[in-house]
């Protein structure tokens, strides 16, 4: 009988330790910053760069540049109908273009035709998961620069071209 209570004992000091190491790591996930909002997008064009640039609420969040065969939309996997040779998949992570219950916080174009020197079009193609996602149309494969900018945040992308102001 001994043994039992003991037994009995260890496993509810086990599972009293559990919970507090639970109840102890709740704080530092409260720490944990919110996910950035997608709120905008716009373009436009300079002598040897067309630019796009993508506005958040928050932060900046990793954004990955892919060069793509075509654009769809995520999860349908529907092509993206914009006029283009070249194509440029843009994902930022972690991010959303709606708020906690479900409204859009993105008021940009959802797609919209372009003509300047690269940049042909822009589509919003997926919104989910944690995921924004965003095609670019260009006219000929193009040299790609990001970076960002702050106050507001900004992700910022510039597609080279020949000059057009000479």
């Amino acid at each position: 009988m001994n043994h039992l209570r003991r037994r009995q004992l260890t496993a509810l000091a086990t599972g009293a330790l559990l919970t507090a190491g639970i109840t102890l790591a709740a704080p530092a996930s409260a720490a944990v910053r919110p996910t950035p909002l997608v709120v905008n997008a716009r373009w436009g064009g300079h002598c040897t760069y067309d630019r796009i640039v993508i506005d958040l609420r928050g932060y900046v969040p990793r954004a990955t540049v892919t060069r793509v065969p075509r654009l769809v939309h995520d999860g349908s996997g529907a092509p993206v109908p914009l006029a283009g040779k070249h194509f440029l998949q843009i994902r930022l992570h972690p991010a959303a273009a709606h708020d906690r219950a479900g409204a859009s916080t993105y008021r940009g174009p959802k797609r919209v035709e372009i003509r300047l020197p690269q940049l042909k079009g822009l589509a919003l193609t997926g919104d989910y998961e944690g995921y924004v996602t965003f095609g670019a149309a260009l006219g000929s494969e193009a040299a790609v620069t990001s970076s960002t900018l702050h106050a507001p945040e900004r992700l910022v992308l510039d597609l080279a071209h020949r000059d057009v102001c000479r």
